[in-house]
C-alpha cells in the first residue's frame, strides 16, 4: 500500500467532504489571485479546517503590490488552520514572482511547506517544486532526475496528471487533443485496440488508423500507470505529490490500494 503521508488531494469546495473520505493530507482549491491583487475565495464549508491553501491564478492581470496579498494569505491561513500553501500560478508576471519570493519567507517562518510550479523556481531557493508528469516525449525518470539534480529531491513534488489524449502522427508539437474519460473509453471500445505500456513515459498509449485523418497515437493514464509514476519517483527519493481529485475520484482507492 501507498504511504498516505505525503499525498496532498486537491479538491474543490463541492468536493471537500466525498474527499476527505480518502485520509489524504486535503489543498482547497478554493482561492485565487484577484485584481489589487487581492486574494479572493469561493464560499468553503464553515467547518473547513486544515489542510494546504491551493491560489490558481485565473483572470488576474498582473498588476498591484505583492505585500497586502501576502498578508491576506498568512491571515486566512491562520484563521482556517491551513499548514501549507500551493500556488498554481502557470502564467508568467514579474509580480506573481515577487508574491512567491514575499511570501517565501514568511510561511518558512512557520515551517510551513510552500509548492510552487517550475515557472517560478527562481523566485525562492525553498519552495518545493511542482513537477508534471504528463509528458509526450522523453522519460518521467529522466525528467525527475534532472529536476532533483537541479533543485535536490527533497524539494521536488509530482503534479500528478490523468493523461488522455490523441495525437495526430506525425506529431512534430508534441501536442494531443485532450480526450474525456467519456471519449476515451468510446475510442477503446470502438478500436478494440492492442494497448501497450510505456516504461518511459509510464503512461498506456495504443494506435489506430482514421480514413479522415491518418494514424493516431492515444497516450492515457489508469491506477497502474499512476501508482507507477509514483514509484518511479519514490525511487529517486521523491515522495511528494499533489492528485487532482477530480481527476482521479473513481479511480483513486486503486490508487492507494
Amino acid at each position: 500500500m501507498l504511504s498516505k503521508s505525503n499525498l496532498i488531494l486537491a479538491a474543490a469546495p463541492t468536493e471537500m467532504m466525498a474527499a476527505q473520505s480518502f485520509g489524504l493530507t486535503l489543498a482547497h482549491m478554493a482561492y485565487r489571485v484577484g485584481g489589487g491583487p487581492h486574494l479572493f475565495r469561493a464560499n468553503l464549508p464553515i467547518p473547513a479546517r486544515g489542510g494546504l491553501m491551493m491560489i490558481d491564478d485565473a483572470g488576474f492581470d498582473g498588476r498591484g503590490d505583492p505585500g497586502p496579498f501576502c498578508q491576506e494569505v498568512m491571515r486566512e491561513c491562520t484563521a482556517r488552520c491551513y499548514t501549507g500553501v500551493i500556488c498554481g500560478f502557470d502564467r508568467p508576471f514579474p509580480l506573481l514572482g515577487r508574491v512567491i519570493a514575499e511570501l517565501s519567507p514568511l510561511l518558512e517562518r512557520q515551517d510551513w511547506p510552500f509548492y510552487i510550479s517550475e515557472l517560478y523556481a527562481r523566485y525562492s531557493d525553498t519552495a518545493k517544486i511542482l513537477i508534471p508528469t504528463a509528458l509526450s516525449g522523453g522519460s518521467l525518470h529522466q525528467r525527475l532526475e534532472e529536476a532533483a539534480a537541479q533543485y535536490g529531491a527533497s524539494r521536488i513534488a509530482l503534479a500528478v496528471e490523468r493523461a488522455a489524449e490523441d495525437f495526430f502522427l506525425p506529431s512534430p508539437t508534441g501536442q494531443g487533443i485532450p480526450l474525456s474519460q467519456e471519449a476515451l473509453q468510446a475510442r477503446i471500445e470502438e478500436r478494440s485496440p492492442t494497448i501497450f505500456f510505456s516504461g518511459e513515459l509510464c503512461a498506456h498509449y495504443f494506435t489506430y488508423m482514421n480514413k479522415q485523418n491518418g494514424a493516431h497515437f492515444i497516450l492515457f493514464d489508469d491506477a497502474s500507470s499512476i501508482r507507477k509514476k509514483l514509484h518511479v519517483a519514490r525511487t529517486l527519493d521523491i515522495s511528494d505529490a499533489l492528485l487532482p481529485y477530480p481527476e482521479v475520484a473513481d479511480i483513486l482507492p486503486e490508487i492507494l490500494a
